[in-house]
């Protein structure tokens, strides 16, 4: 006489999506074969709320064997971390004997783009809360403030430096510094307050806004037109005075100085630049040349400066870093 071979399909399932929220072919393996989970769970619940039967065991890969001895197939509904030790246990117990039963894995839903960047938010309102990590609780936007340059400049030598590996660690440290801004911004009087969200729904609607031409029916493949339009969209959302009205004054001199001279060209003023008589001006007039040639003063001034960092290395006959 034949036995049957049981089919134990391990339904995994993503615990950053709405419980319930599964593909045709899992809702169809849940309502078709007994499912069984080894704790109750929120996505247990959505499926009883369907009218399917959920049958806790608190037991091993054996006890589950024998409570399933019989059908030609069972559901395990793993839990948030996908059961590994359990799947692991019953794995192993069916490679020993394989004919007991055949395991299978089916992904009821899967991570949405993004789902890690809700697990980060997720540690940090951890660390920020009480009993979380005191020197982040101790922490204001004003003290967090050179951290979040000092990141940004090791994420933008790692963008000049071509080194793709480092720009992830350091984009993700520029993440970290947002993330801490925004969950102090929830502490804050109700007045001050906002969110992770807040960023993120302020950004998605400012990136829809001022580009037309993808989600509207205004198209243009001409770079000059898109920027253009770019730059008339965001003069009609911020009323400002002057053209200087929005540049980062904290920027590196050099670099403020070639922003400013921009603003001025672009605003088609014709604003004279200050006599030669000190150091200042001298540099200023030095930065409006460079504009004039084509060129980037900051990066010129840096690649210099770097090339005289490598030549006082090869003096001291000392290797210059990776």
């Amino acid at each position: 006489m034949s036995t049957v071979t049981t089919r134990i399909v391990l339904l995994v399932t993503s615990p950053r999506l709405p419980a319930g929220l599964l593909t045709a072919e899992a809702w169809d393996a849940v309502r078709t074969h007994p499912v069984f989970a080894g704790a109750e769970s929120a996505q247990a619940d959505a499926l009883r709320a369907n009218g399917v039967p959920v049958t806790v065991l608190d037991t091993d890969a054996q006890g589950l064997l024998d409570a399933i001895a019989g059908l030609p197939a069972a559901i395990w509904l793993a839990g948030p971390a996908g059961d590994q030790p359990f799947a692991r246990q019953l794995g192993l117990r069916l490679a020993r004997e394989p004919g007991l039963a055949e395991l299978e894995l089916m992904y009821g839903s899967w991570d949405p783009p993004g789902a890690r960047l809700l697990d980060a938010v997720t540690v940090m309102d951890r660390l920020a809360s009480p009993g979380g990590d005191p020197w982040k609780r101790a922490q204001t936007h004003r003290t967090l403030a050179p951290y979040l340059l000092e990141e940004s400049y090791e994420a933008y030598d790692a963008i000049v430096g071509d080194d793709l590996g480092a720009l992830r660690e350091e984009l993700g440290d520029v993440l970290l510094q947002v993330i801490l801004h925004a969950r102090l911004a929830e502490d804050r009087d109700e007045s001050d307050r906002w969110t992770i969200d807040d960023v993120a729904g302020d950004l998605v609607d400012k990136m829809i806004r001022r580009n037309p031409h993808v989600f509207t029916d205004q198209r243009t493949e001409d770079i000059e037109e898109i920027t253009a339009n770019w730059e008339r969209i965001k003069r009609e959302e911020k009323a400002r005075d002057s053209v200087l009205d929005g540049i980062a004054l904290s920027q590196p001199a050099l670099a403020l100085a070639a922003k400013i001279l921009h603003r001025v060209e672009r605003g088609a003023l014709d604003v004279p630049l200050p006599a030669a008589d000190g150091l200042g001006t001298v540099l200023l007039g030095v930065v409006a040349e460079a504009r004039a040639a084509g060129l980037d003063p900051e990066a010129e001034l840096r690649a210099a400066t770097l090339s005289f960092a490598d030549a006082v290395r090869a003096a001291e006959n000392v290797r210059s870093p990776e």
